[in-house]
């Protein structure tokens, strides 16, 4: 009785940990959550534009994002009353760390296009769901 005991105990803690999402995918979330919550807080007129990475190569992904995160930290708030917002959203990506590509990516932040502050959150966005989705795949296969 025992022995049945711990075996469905086990078999159930180990089906639980296969289907908890993966530390990566948790943290994709938390960021694209962010992104969406700056879309409304960002000032986009009389501001510098950032440079915008948009589809980048299967090498370059670290690369893209690492721009991204860099690019964030340059925008500015819509008004002091999205001030607070703002500042815990800029945080979330001040502790985000990338982890360094295996290989150098041709093309640097300088390379890609320059465009306004929400078109640069959108395309942000697009990559993080775009990993989101390998990420979800993956534990699938």
């Amino acid at each position: 009785m025992e022995r049945t005991i711990i075996f469905c105990m086990l078999f159930f803690f180990s089906s639980t940990v296969l289907a908890a999402a993966s530390h990566r995918a948790v943290k994709y979330r938390q960021i694209l959550l962010v992104i969406e919550k700056l879309e409304h807080a960002v000032k986009d007129k009389d501001v510098e534009w950032l440079h915008t990475p948009e589809n980048p190569v299967e090498g370059c992904v670290d690369t893209a994002l690492s721009c991204f995160k860099n690019g964030t930290l340059q925008l500015q708030p819509l008004n002091s009353q999205v001030n607070a917002t703002f500042t815990k959203a800029i945080r979330v990506f001040r502790k985000y760390t990338i982890r360094s590509p295996g290989k150098q990516c041709e093309s640097s932040c300088e390379s890609y296009k320059k465009k306004p502050p929400k078109e640069f959150l959108t395309s942000f966005a697009k990559l993080i769901q775009k990993l989101l989705k390998n990420e979800y795949s993956a534990q699938q296969s």
